[in-house]
């Protein structure tokens, strides 16, 4: 045999090898299945984010944007959602430990992809501060921010937590660890400037008179999100960005998305 005989059929060979192997991995078990058979889609979800994911003390049920988006996912594939409180210090753990989505406003960050699967992207949603309304032309920019006589609060465990440690250095940072609340840390002048992103901060604004987001059209830092899939699930991934497509192009997004921001 000819050293090119020899080579052209090792590389027929790898060539068919690698589309054995694909094609055992689109044939083989996904999370999808599971979920099917089960007719349960475990979504876990923080419950302190809104509009995203709430709940409030004492209440059943969670409510917000990722909350209706996850029911209508679940409809989707004729099985029940049930929600699985989490916190954002844990939401990983818990996520690979007891759910198949985690759907809670998440933004997508490199640490998180080498971890799990992101869903295509369902907002563009970066980082900006609220303050109170009479300090907005103190904090216009992460320079102004970053003072050592800046009290900024943050919750922890999440991007919130991590963009502070990372450009707001210089400035006092508090941890406060019930998210639903801690706009009032503000509200009350027991710390100056939160910074979230700017779909939260902006509506904070209208439940929260006397505080106001700064430049939400204009964020610190750019950001998306998605929902956490199960890594190397491409099958389950494929559905729910095909279902999250088409709820956008349905028009039924925007008015999950329109009526939680009220």
């Amino acid at each position: 045999m000819s050293r090119l005989h020899a080579c052209l059929c090792s590389t027929a060979c790898a060539i068919l090898l690698a589309a054995a192997g694909q094609a055992q991995a689109d044939t083989g078990a996904s999370r999808l299945d599971e979920v099917l058979e089960r007719k349960v889609l475990n979504i876990c979800t923080t419950g302190d984010y809104r509009p995203f994911s709430y709940r409030p003390d004492g209440a059943n049920d969670f409510v917000g944007i990722d909350i209706d988006l996850g029911r209508d996912l679940a409809q989707s594939l004729g099985v029940e959602a049930v929600f699985i409180q989490t916190r954002w210090s844990d939401l990983m753990a818990d996520f690979k430990a007891k759910c198949d989505i985690a759907m809670s406003g998440i933004s997508v960050t490199l640490p998180r992809q080498r971890e799990a699967f992101f869903s295509d992207m369902y907002l563009v949603n970066g980082k900006a501060p609220i303050v109170r309304c009479e300090d907005v032309g103190q904090y216009q920019t992460i320079e102004a921010i970053n003072r050592p006589q800046t009290r900024v609060v943050v919750n922890p465990g999440g991007t919130n937590e991590t963009f502070a440690r990372a450009r707001l250095g210089d400035a006092q940072i508090a941890l406060f660890a019930d998210n639903r609340v801690i706009w009032q840390e503000i509200a009350e002048g027991r710390a100056d400037v939160m910074v979230a992103e700017s779909v939260e901060v902006m509506l904070q604004e209208k439940l929260h008179p006397g505080l106001c987001a700064v430049n939400p059209d204009q964020p610190l830092q750019y950001g998306e999100m998605g929902f956490l899939l199960p890594r190397g699930d491409g099958v389950f991934k494929a559905y729910v960005d095909q279902w999250l497509h088409l709820t956008k192009a349905s028009g039924a997004f925007e008015a999950i998305f329109n009526a939680n921001m009220r």
